[in-house]
């Protein structure tokens, strides 16, 4: 019973856990981010270049021959997936930079000076009582 109460305690927590809940919210922003690229982005560059479709783009290596499928290299959805690691990275990076720029705002305020002790107001209390008399 000590390896599952042990593994309980390790998976339950709050670093795994939130590292699980961002690897599920990273992992539906890549499907985002490639429905993005592949349905808008790579559309309009390839009628730029001629009505290229990059998902189709393949070198046909050894062609089909009774039953066997064609052997391709398929360099087009490497393009593709180049260019989400590209959108991805960069939406990231600027993720990153805003929450760097915000933490800068929080450490550049500037923290109240600490209140002096006890002693030291009685002291100026004391201090002040007898500059008044």
């Amino acid at each position: 019973m000590g390896f599952i109460q042990e593994f309980k305690t390790f998976a339950m927590r709050g670093n795994v856990v939130d590292m699980a809940v961002g690897i599920i919210i990273g992992g539906a922003f890549g499907k985002i981010v490639s429905s993005f690229v592949a349905d808008v982005i790579m559309p309009p560059i390839g009628v730029l270049l001629g009505g290229v479709d990059f998902s189709d783009l393949a070198i046909t290596i050894k062609q089909a021959s009774e039953g066997v499928a064609a052997v391709t290299l398929n360099y087009g959805k490497f393009i593709q997936s180049v260019v989400d690691f590209v959108i991805i990275a960069f939406a990231i990076f600027m993720m990153i930079k805003a929450m760097n720029a915000f933490k800068k705002k929080q450490e550049e305020a500037p923290a109240a000076p600490p209140a002096p002790p006890a002693e030291v107001v009685l002291l100026t209390e004391i201090r002040d009582a007898l500059v008044k008399k």
